[in-house]
């Protein structure tokens, strides 16, 4: 009987299948394994920050590069006000997609009349600017203290207006990261607020909070975690939960007075020299900011300076070696004066913690887990 089975091949098969039947053949594709796919950028969704002097600009700069290192697909916008040098805008339009110089007083519209009215709310009415960014249908406003630590994109699933809670007054949101929707009609809006209301602490944050006043209470998904704008004074304040938590910080932002661009950087030792003020940062965040700026800020700006001298902030090597030369030969200091912990509470109390020395994060941290054990 078998003998009666003709021998076909598969094409023969193929072809006594009805049509329905036959499988549909795709070419199969091998991918070079070494060509990266094409990253998808959202050309229409922003990060934007401000910067109005040289020192913020290079704070702009670290946060640019930080974005960019953490393959962010969005784009970049720095706003920049007009007493930034040429040379640091230069290095700006290195970083990022777009920079637009915003000067308030030669604005000639409702935002130079409100400044006539409220001169104390210059720079604010400079970061109100952002909703002038129609060319944009959202956008994630970051100060230029802020440093990104991982990629944050999804912020942009966000609504207006998204904020973290301040850690001073947690019914409060932190204006150093918001997700908003670029509008002329917001902005005309936030300019005559400001111009009738004022700011109940003299900045930004006071208008932003007072015009958005529904934040604390009214939608929780506009609540950002703390991980997305981490305050590093506040880190000892709470130091378990940051053991717990620190882990996944994606944004740290350097809050109070003193800046990372206010410190040195010893580029030789890897270093952080500290002003006389207790340092106020958390160290390893600090380091993390040098870093950065010392790999991929100072090359641009050396580049445009070119052969005009501009502080760098990094420890002049022979200037460093001759104050050593100088201190050996000189008497030790006498140590410091005993505290009591009566007058360390008292500091505590005050804000005047010393990080460096003996309320340094290490330091707690062994005394916690004392406690712990």
């Amino acid at each position: 009987m078998w003998d009666l089975i003709p021998a076909l091949d598969c094409s023969q098969l193929l072809s006594l299948c009805p049509s329905q039947c036959k499988p549909l053949l795709f070419p199969i594709t091998t991918p070079d394994p070494w060509v990266d796919p094409p990253k998808r950028t959202m050309s229409d969704q922003a990060f934007v920050t401000l910067a109005t002097n040289d020192s913020y600009a290079k704070g702009a700069m670290v946060l640019g590069q930080s974005l960019r290192n953490h393959h962010t697909t969005r784009k970049l916008v720095a706003l920049i006000g007009p007493h930034v040098a040429e040379p640091c805008r230069d290095a700006l339009r290195s970083i990022f997609d777009e920079v637009c110089v915003v000067d308030v007083m030669d604005s000639g519209d409702a935002a130079h009349l409100a400044m006539m009215k409220r001169p104390d709310l210059g720079v604010t009415f400079t970061k109100l600017h952002c909703w002038r960014l129609t060319q944009y249908s959202k956008c994630v406003f970051m100060d230029a203290d802020t440093l990104v630590l991982s990629n944050i994109d999804e912020l942009f699933e966000r609504e207006e207006l998204s904020a973290a809670p301040d850690p001073g007054w947690p019914d409060c949101f932190n204006s150093g990261v918001f997700v908003f929707r670029p509008s002329n009609e917001t902005h005309e809006k936030l300019l005559t607020f400001c111009g009738e209301n004022g700011s109940f602490d003299g900045g930004d944050q006071g208008v932003l909070n007072s015009f958005f006043n529904t934040w604390a209470t009214a939608d929780i998904s506009k609540h950002l975690p703390f991980i997305y704008n981490l305050s590093s004074i506040a880190i000892y304040s709470y130091l378990p939960a940051f053991k717990q938590y620190g882990h996944g910080v994606k944004v740290v932002h350097f809050l109070g007075k003193v800046k990372p661009w206010n410190y040195s950087y010893d580029a030789q030792k890897g270093e952080v020299k500290g002003q006389s003020d207790p340092c106020q940062l958390h160290p390893d965040y600090l380091l993390m900011w040098w870093q950065l700026y010392a790999k991929a800020v100072v090359p641009l700006l050396q580049k445009a300076y070119g052969d005009t001298p501009f502080s760098s902030g990094f420890v002049d090597d022979k200037l460093h070696e001759d104050v050593t030369a100088q201190t050996a030969s000189s008497p030790p200091p006498p140590p410091p004066p005993q505290v009591t912990s009566a007058e360390r509470k008292q500091r505590w109390e005050e804000g005047q913690i010393d990080y460096l020395g003996a309320d340094s994060f290490d330091n707690i941290e062994r005394k916690l887990n004392s406690f712990l054990k």
